[in-house]
């Protein structure tokens, strides 16, 4: 539970916060009088200074007089201070444009772009689920004696790749026989629908063929799950290299880029997003990604026909301008969801 502040506290952390979010430097007490509009002595103003510290919004660097905001102050300041800025038409007209129904397949990496080019920041869009995705067409290729490669085409034209273990070698005509069944009885259908089905129809195959089906399946259904739930497009990480509150520890950038490589601790954050209404932010150990202390993480999850299906987001240090990201993340969810809704 935050504390209460009074009203002159809250201008004066309003304006610290919105100064070092615009210069980037430690905030003094002559700024503060200058842009917070508040009649105030210089000595007040260090005695409010002080109470703020002691109460975790704002710290002092060693190196300055000034002082800078904590991820608790940035909180507070999203939470109670904060003046959310209308987009400018051009920048709604640059997302509009460039979310086109009429393009499905480029609206998830499209809206990824538009989040990194507008905010200048790293744009994350996470990929619709899809429950139970059907394939196309399924190859098995022998690799050695007891492992075969399954290649699984799914509908909307991505392949996967699993390699099965077998309970026995399979010839090359076996393979192809295999295939050739399940691909003209079942193609379109997922591997569950398969799965309730095959059992009686099996019997048109040998019964010695029951174990590569029964891996097949298996490996098909964990491959397209998979690659639908742990799959995110992220643009723009590039950015980061030109955040100076980021680029100064090489060794956290480093850890950054491996995370965003690593796709499991992402997600955990970004499906929380998916399960909560509008904009979601974290400052940054709230995340609860030692990774992710000195960034900031604002998302908002998309819907199609009213159903949350996934989640935008930009990921950026938590000097960030809140008041413009926050809009933007919000209205690019939106224009997602409706693309997607009406194709």
């Amino acid at each position: 539970m935050l504390p209460m502040l009074d009203r002159r506290a809250q201008i004066l952390l309003k304006t610290l916060v919105e100064r070092y979010i615009s210069e980037g430097e430690p905030v003094g007490s002559r700024a503060l009088s200058r842009f917070s509009g508040l009649d105030l002595s210089p000595a007040t103003i260090r005695n409010v200074m002080a109470d703020l510290e002691e109460m975790g919004f704002i710290a002092s660097p060693h190196t300055s007089a000034g002082r800078i905001p904590t991820p608790r102050g940035y909180r507070f300041f999203v939470d109670s201070l904060l003046t959310i800025k209308t987009l400018d038409r051009g920048e709604i007209s640059q997302l509009e444009d460039n979310l086109h129904p009429e393009q499905p397949q480029k609206l998830i990496s499209s809206a990824s772009q538009l989040l990194s080019q507008l905010t200048h920041f790293a744009g994350i869009v996470v990929a619709p689920k899809r429950k139970g995705a059907a394939f196309r067409h399924i190859e098995f290729l022998n690799l050695s004696e007891k492992r075969v490669l399954l290649i699984i085409v799914t509908a909307e034209g991505d392949v996967q790749n699993r390699i099965l273990f077998t309970d026995r070698a399979y010839s090359p005509a076996e393979l192809t026989m295999a295939a050739n069944f399940l691909n003209q009885n079942y193609a379109g259908m997922t591997f569950e629908q398969i799965r309730g089905r095959i059992k009686d129809e099996l019997k048109q195959l040998q019964d010695n063929m029951m174990g590569l089906m029964t891996a097949a399946l298996a490996a098909g259904d964990q491959a397209l799950t998979e690659s639908s739930s742990e799959s995110y497009v992220i643009s723009g990480e590039r950015n980061l290299l030109d955040s100076t509150d980021l680029a100064s520890d090489m060794t956290r950038l480093r850890e950054l880029f491996d995370l965003f490589e690593r796709k499991t601790l992402l997600m955990s954050i970004l499906d929380v997003s998916a399960r909560a209404q509008g904009v979601q932010i974290f400052i940054g150990g709230e995340s609860g990604i030692a990774t992710l202390d000195e960034c900031s993480v604002v998302t908002a999850p998309y819907e199609v026909n009213g159903q949350i299906i996934g989640t935008v987001g930009v990921i950026g240090p938590t000097r960030m301008a809140y008041e413009r990201v926050i809009p933007i993340v919000d209205i690019t969810a939106k224009l997602l969801s409706s693309a997607l809704s009406s194709h």
